[in-house]
């Protein structure tokens, strides 16, 4: 197991900025993931931390070692990348063993490192198969598999569910998270989706422009995010705002509520419109405008009698409003946002 610390890790196309002087510490043992819009610089991360690019200034500490001028096969670390990268011409035996056979691994070693990672991730059977007989989720399960016979410092997973169907995603987060939490090792797992980072992480890093916005458990930043970018990024579906004089009403130039927090009441204070209603089966999400026609979405019950165009009134749960300033940041419930009182 490997803890990776980085410190003041920038790097610049030229003139982009696509890291700006990082400084993250990833927890020995824990899976992080590392979220946010494309473009965020949070892919550019993994590959500094791979060795995959060079750092322009910055340290990366791997087990207290400074690594970042160190080649990418001396840190230790094994990559799972998007595309699968399987050689198409070798059975799926041949494929899990070949990064040991060029280090020249004796052929026993290999053999019993290949028929373990095949039995953890259900392969024996697909041994001796090519990637061209092979489903989008095993091969996903033959490149993690590569990865893990190198016994590697740490995993580095680069948006790995990407190319699967919503069924095979949700199969495969399950695995990858077992995987990780069967061995206790260290794990980076870049992606833009929110949900792959609430429902896997340990620590989710949420980047924008090159910079972090905020880090930490995936239900502390839920419920307490920093920012309203961060508010706005995570959660599904995303968080309600308001501004005028509803959010004039809390002393702030926004607030936030999310979609399971705003309640149909007849005798609530705001008023709107019922645009659509998705029924999903054990839940249904309403489409509203409000009289100022700012957009909302509420999470309601599954047998929820509501029909386009029907006028409603909605409350705020107690204790639920997410209140943000004018630049954007989150105030705490005991402060005042003075820019707008």
């Amino acid at each position: 197991m490997s803890g990776i610390v980085l410190q003041g890790v920038t790097k610049r196309f030229g003139d982009h900025l696509a890291t700006d002087a990082i400084d993250l510490v990833i927890p020995d043992g824990a899976f992080t993931v590392f979220v946010g819009p494309s473009g965020c610089g949070k892919t550019t991360l993994l590959r500094l931390i791979a060795g995959l690019e060079d750092i322009d200034s910055g340290r990366l500490l791997i087990d207290g070692v400074d690594m970042a001028r160190t080649s990418p096969a001396a840190r230790g670390l094994a990559m799972v990348f998007q595309s699968y990268a399987l050689y198409p011409h070798m059975t799926v035996r041949a494929n899990l063993g070949f990064a040991l056979k060029l280090a020249r691994r004796p052929a026993a070693e290999i053999a019993e490192r290949v028929e373990g990672a095949a039995a953890m991730l259900n392969l024996t059977p697909l041994l001796d198969r090519r990637p061209a007989a092979l489903s989008g989720g095993q091969r996903q399960r033959v490149a993690i598999g590569r990865a893990l016979v190198r016994e590697p410092r740490a995993f580095l997973f680069d948006e790995p569910l990407s190319n699967l169907d919503a069924e095979l995603r949700a199969q495969m987060r399950f695995e990858i998270r077992r995987l990780q939490q069967q061995l206790g090792i260290t794990a980076i797992y870049v992606t833009h989706d929110q949900a792959e980072a609430m429902t896997m992480a340990d620590q989710i890093v949420v980047f924008r422009d090159g910079r972090i916005e905020q880090t930490g458990a995936p239900l502390d930043i839920y419920r307490n995010p920093a920012n309203r970018f961060v508010a706005g990024f995570i959660g599904s579906p995303r968080m309600n705002f308001l501004t005028g004089p509803i959010a004039a009403d809390y002393g702030c130039a926004t607030i936030g509520v999310r979609p399971e927090h705003l309640l149909l009441d007849p005798a609530g204070a705001v008023s709107a419109t019922v645009q659509t209603v998705e029924h999903l089966g054990s839940e249904s999400f309403i489409h509203l405008r409000t009289r100022s026609g700012e957009p909302l979405i509420a999470r309601g019950t599954h047998d929820l009698d509501v029909h386009p165009e029907e006028s409603v009134r909605l409350r705020f749960a107690t204790g639920r409003v997410h209140r943000f300033d004018a630049e954007g940041r989150a105030v705490p419930a005991n402060n005042t946002c003075l820019e707008t009182v």
